[in-house]
């Protein structure tokens, strides 16, 4: 009998063990429940960055390449996987600010590139300042990024302001003997943010600006305000545009017999407004990115490696010739946000209003990074860091950009 109670005690024991080594029901359920748990925190590892680009309307012939280089982004930063999410604003500032807000409030991005146009870029300024998102303007203006306020505090971005090209065009004018310069622009903040600083470097090197004049992008004719500009015989005639609409008024001046000098802003650097403008540009001027002129550059030119290395990529993509700096001016963005994606991850994760602010910090803090158009190094009051290396002076010839050497 004793022994009868020592083997059903034994069985007892077993069972008991038995209980605990096999989960109940119960714990299975709190097993699943922890796992769905956990399914939203895997899905924020992935960095989202949106991009709100031209790429229908009279700036198409920017943000066409833009979107092209998209494809040539690293889809993995800093060992997590990034998404791309490419938003057209038909080069309207009202559907830069819907494309924005939907980018924000319903992607959740962590970051957007963006507009390719200095109208629409400003406008998306306090759409991002509210949702603290950091951006990164493909546009030209410095009111962009100028000054850093609280709203600008979220803006950054990568091509040359249009000071730098001013500046550039007022000295190689001046040492061409021009003593009087006129202006025609677009009629929206970029020609009159460019006329602005054309004026000031102009009368820096004693240059009189005798006539300024504005056109819409999507004006047929400029006649009328080339003949006023012609009534004024300057020596030289700036034109603060962008794309193809930029090649209208050297057409016409070329039409009407204009011998003088003729400057193009940053914003005609595709082949497209080589395209458009034939043989009436040709003997014409821009300050530019090193991109166009890449292959040309001396060898100790600090973004002549890298550009050359985009523009191998790029063709490879879209064919040869087919480059422009408004491509270059993503790869660039892209490039900050590989520089700043895995520092902000050491804070936060992605998704988060901390890893936003994280990034944005990050980028802020970017110092010495080289990339397609020179050496980058921000602060808290330069939210672009470039500096003169990043411009070089061209000449169109027979359809072609030739590096002008200073």
């Amino acid at each position: 009998m004793p022994r009868f109670e020592s083997l059903e005690r034994e069985t007892r024991r077993a069972r008991a063990s038995s209980a605990r080594a096999t989960p109940s029901r119960r714990g299975l359920g709190r097993l699943a429940a922890a796992l769905c748990a956990a399914l939203p925190t895997i899905a924020l590892a992935q960095v989202k960055i949106g991009l709100v680009l031209s790429l229908t309307g009279p700036a198409a012939s920017l943000g066409i390449p833009a979107r092209d280089t998209v494809a040539l982004l690293p889809k993995q930063i800093g060992g997590q996987s990034v998404e791309y999410i490419v938003l057209d604003d038909a080069s309207d500032t009202t559907q830069a600010v819907q494309d924005t807000k939907k980018l924000i409030s319903e992607n959740h991005v962590d970051a957007i590139i963006g507009s390719s146009i200095t109208p629409n870029s400003l406008s998306m300024i306090d759409v991002v300042a509210d949702g603290e998102t950091p951006m990164i303007s493909l546009a030209s203006s410095a009111k962009i990024i100028e000054p850093v306020d609280a709203k600008r505090h979220w803006v950054f971005k990568t091509p040359q302001t249009d000071a730098m090209m001013a500046s550039a065009i007022a000295a190689h004018a001046s040492a061409h003997g021009v003593k009087t310069m006129a202006f025609i622009g677009q009629a929206d903040a970029l020609g009159e943010t460019f006329y602005t600083e054309v004026a000031k470097f102009a009368q820096l090197h004693h240059i009189d600006m005798v006539a300024s004049e504005r056109f819409n992008r999507t004006d047929p004719s400029v006649t009328g305000q080339v003949l006023k500009i012609l009534a004024t015989h300057p020596d030289a005639v700036v034109v603060g545009a962008a794309g193809t609409p930029a090649a209208l008024p050297p057409k016409t001046l070329r039409e009407r017999g204009y011998k003088g000098l003729i400057y193009h802003n940053h914003g005609v650097g595709n082949n497209d407004f080589l395209r458009v403008c034939g043989a009436d540009c040709n003997g014409t001027f821009l300050p530019a990115s090193p991109v166009l002129v890449a292959a040309q550059l001396p060898a100790d030119h600090p973004a002549k490696r890298l550009a050359l290395d985009y523009i191998a990529r790029f063709e490879a993509l879209r064919g040869a010739g087919s480059v422009s700096a408004f491509g270059s001016y993503t790869w660039d963005a892209g490039m900050l946000l590989g520089n700043a994606i895995p520092i902000a991850l050491k804070q936060a994760a992605p998704g988060t209003p901390e890893f936003r602010r994280a990034l944005r910090n990050a980028l802020e803090a970017t110092r010495g990074l080289a990339d397609t158009n020179g050496v980058v190094n921000m602060s808290a009051t330069d939210h672009l860091g470039l500096d003169q290396r990043a411009r070089v002076m061209v000449e169109i010839k027979n359809g072609k950009w030739v590096y002008q050497p200073n």
